[in-house]
């Protein structure tokens, strides 16, 4: 006959496989995962970045697609230097056409890599925030374009609303050593 006892004891052995195998899976998930982040140098920056240069509108080329963007068409940033610093950021977009609606987003950005000026976080609302990486620009910061370190995000982005297509070539062709994923970008409606 099992006593209360015996049973606790069995289920108590049993639990504890369960455990072990759940931990053996979970170790071997988080090893995987480190792994593949491995296989992926980290994301490059450019070497610096001149904020009062930087500073100003900038047209919307190509992005990778995302739902807070869905639904816009003639998109834009524009972008000041603040008296503490920091950027002010006004996103805006046109809802499905040109004209149509027009939609924004207010809000600032700070460096966190001074050394660069290249890593920046921005916000939309308090307390979140995400990386803002600049990876590429040209020489006269006529393009810049905008990554994240794990590299879900990207934005092609042109002082003028139309970009010359050598140059947009030149860029996908960086964005590969990059390890982006080319695929996946979509041009931005005009």
């Amino acid at each position: 006959m099992l006593t209360v006892r015996k049973v606790i004891h069995r289920v108590g052995e049993e639990m504890n496989g369960i455990i072990k195998i759940l931990m053996f899976v979970s170790i071997l998930m988080i090893a995987s995962c480190m792994h593949m982040k491995d296989t992926v140098p980290e994301l490059q920056v450019v070497p610096y970045v001149d904020l009062n240069r930087y500073t100003g509108t900038w047209y919307e080329i190509a992005r990778y697609p995302h739902k807070f963007q869905s639904g816009c068409v003639g998109s834009r940033a524009t972008y000041a230097l603040r008296d503490d610093g920091k950027l002010s950021v006004l996103n805006e977009c046109y809802e499905e056409s040109k004209p149509g609606k027009l939609r924004s987003a207010k809000g600032k950005a700070w460096v966190v890599d001074t050394k660069t000026n290249a890593k920046l976080k921005v916000s939309f609302f308090w307390p979140f925030s995400g990386a803002y990486w600049i990876i590429d620009r040209g020489s006269d910061y006529e393009y810049a374009v905008i990554g994240h370190p794990d590299r879900q995000y990207l934005w092609i982005l042109s002082r003028t609303q139309v970009m010359d297509e050598s140059v947009y070539e030149a860029i996908l062709n960086r964005l590969k050593d990059q390890h982006y994923d080319n695929s996946r970008l979509i041009r931005t409606a005009k």
